[in-house]
């Protein structure tokens, strides 16, 4: 007797795809659909029985780091209106920024037999949740790898590169890197290396990144000690929620931003727009991310589609947060009657 997974190669897509197609339980394509039915047709197979009305609904899996970063809801609300429109249920874990939680949120993930996994882990290179059987899986803000090919990022090291770039145009020289820990987040780490690289560039000495965990409590952040021993102009927090915290904690030492310091983050979440100044920061299309990752997914687990890695554009949003030190020297040069080499 043929089975399902015969109908499944011969059609070239997933076992879930041919069992939706022959149970009609969930949307696929019109072409996918008739590769299902001609495969089997021509290997002789017969479905035991009809799907009824109660059937359950196809689940896709989603693991990301935290479900109160506004980063990462803006994704889910992305895949979750993605997946509605699809007929799929979606089943969220967090792994609290902890790699060796990863393995234990995807292994339930996978107790709910997903037909598919969207996952943002802490990195996706070293990974250990990353080892196991899978089903098609699809990468969300981290890289792709040789065995999960299809993902969907930004440039975060071009990202890093571009903000710092930006605040030495601005005249600051002295730019300290505040983020979250690197093993719990490569995003972070690649946004401080085009930190370091455009330092490097432009021939000015950076600072070792001050590290602090991502759960901590940002409004909580000290930031006297580095400031006496490093003397910044400008802070880079590695996201928004971060860079926030870190223009609390300048207040608390009355120190003001952008006046006496400024600052900058990445994410472009909505609170760094309400502050007042606004916040200077790295706007990243999360909600977009997560729609496509979700569209991505569907095309690879219904269509057999290609993986293949989705890279998507940021735009940097100038807030109130930075302060133009190249203004400062030309207003004071005017006000004594001129400076060498300032024009």
């Amino acid at each position: 007797m043929a089975t399902l997974r015969q109908v499944a190669e011969r059609a070239g897509c997933s076992l879930a795809t041919a069992s939706r197609v022959l149970n009609h339980s969930g949307p696929v394509s019109a072409a996918m659909v008739g590769k299902v039915r001609k495969a089997a047709g021509e290997v002789g197979y017969r479905a035991p029985g009809v799907a009824n009305k109660g059937a359950r609904r196809p689940v896709i899996g989603v693991l990301v780091p935290s479900l109160t970063n506004p980063v990462f809801a803006a994704s889910l609300s992305g895949i979750q209106n993605r997946m509605l429109n699809a007929g799929h249920s979606v089943l969220i874990a967090q792994s609290n920024y902890d790699p060796d939680q990863e393995a234990d949120a995807i292994s339930g993930l996978m107790s709910e037999r997903p037909t598919g996994l969207i996952l943002t882990v802490c990195d996706g290179m070293t990974s250990q949740a990353l080892q196991g059987d899978l089903p098609p899986t699809v990468l969300l803000h981290n890289l792709p790898t040789d065995r999960f090919p299809a993902a969907v990022t930004v440039d975060n090291f071009a990202a890093g590169r571009d903000l710092t770039r930006f605040l030495l145009s601005m005249g600051h020289e002295r730019i300290l890197f505040i983020s979250g820990s690197f093993i719990a987040s490569d995003r972070a780490s690649r946004r401080y290396r085009g930190y370091l690289q455009a330092l490097r560039d432009a021939g000015k000495t950076p600072f070792g990144a001050m590290q602090i965990p991502f759960v901590s409590d940002y409004d909580q952040i000290d930031i006297a000690a580095a400031m006496r021993e490093m003397r910044p102009t400008a802070i880079i927090g590695s996201n928004d929620l971060l860079a926030l915290g870190v223009i609390a904690a300048l207040r608390r030492e009355g120190i003001s931003v952008p006046r006496d310091i400024s600052v900058a983050g990445f994410d472009g979440i909505i609170i760094g727009r309400l502050v007042d100044p606004p916040l200077t920061t790295i706007d990243m299309p999360d909600a977009s991310m997560g729609t496509t990752a979700a569209s991505l997914l569907l095309d690879i687990a219904e269509n057999a589609a290609p993986e293949r890695h989705l890279e998507l554009a940021y735009s940097l949003r100038r807030g109130g947060t930075v302060r133009n030190l190249n203004s400062d020297t030309e207003e004071k040069c005017r006000r004594i009657g001129g400076c060498g080499g300032v024009s």
